[in-house]
């Protein structure tokens, strides 16, 4: 039992002092930058974290998911990789990468939910308007309705005069003696 420990214990230190005697991946000859890296992990997430029904309005579309973040920043597979792994190595360039990437992440969160909330109250208060605009008499909700062009309602004033019943004599309107 000793002896596997012992074993065990020399196997992780050879493993971990051969990676630091190699220097980790060697930077490639397409090294993606860190900015470009940052646009590419947020694109690949915003992919991954959409849900079923948009990713088939996506694919009618004939965006082919798996491939669509490398074609929109035009690199491959291989090149994210190595520039991926060789990243990855540099613990304190990923670490300043995925926070650009978490940041962006959670101010784009943020924009949205306030666009959100901005068109929940929109049609709050249009619902409510609708609702007041119904509650309305019939005769003040069609004067609302004509008083969007300047002149409608002189007009129907002037219509209104013309169609009133004239008296048939003038005795009628003489004070009793």
């Amino acid at each position: 039992m000793m002896l596997k420990q012992i074993i065990l214990f020399l196997g992780i230190i050879l493993v971990v002092t051969s990676c630091n005697v190699f220097g980790g991946p060697k930077k490639p000859k397409d090294l993606i930058s860190k900015a470009k890296m940052v646009a590419i992990l947020i694109d690949a997430r915003l992919i991954s974290s959409s849900n079923s029904k948009y990713k088939d309005t996506m694919q009618k579309y004939g965006v082919k998911l798996d491939t669509y973040v490398f074609e929109k920043h035009g690199i491959d597979s291989l090149q994210f990789a190595l520039s991926n792994e060789y990243y990855a190595y540099r613990a304190k360039d990923y670490e300043d990468i995925y926070n650009k990437v978490t940041d962006s992440l959670e101010t784009l969160k943020t924009v949205f939910n306030e666009l959100k909330l901005k068109e929940e109250k929109a049609k709050i208060k249009r619902e409510k308007d609708s609702l007041d605009y119904l509650k309305l008499p019939d005769s003040i909700r069609s004067i609302k309705m004509d008083s969007l062009s300047k002149n409608s309602l002189k007009n129907r004033l002037k219509k209104e005069e013309r169609v009133m019943v004239k008296p048939v004599s003038d005795k009628d309107l003489q004070p009793p003696k």
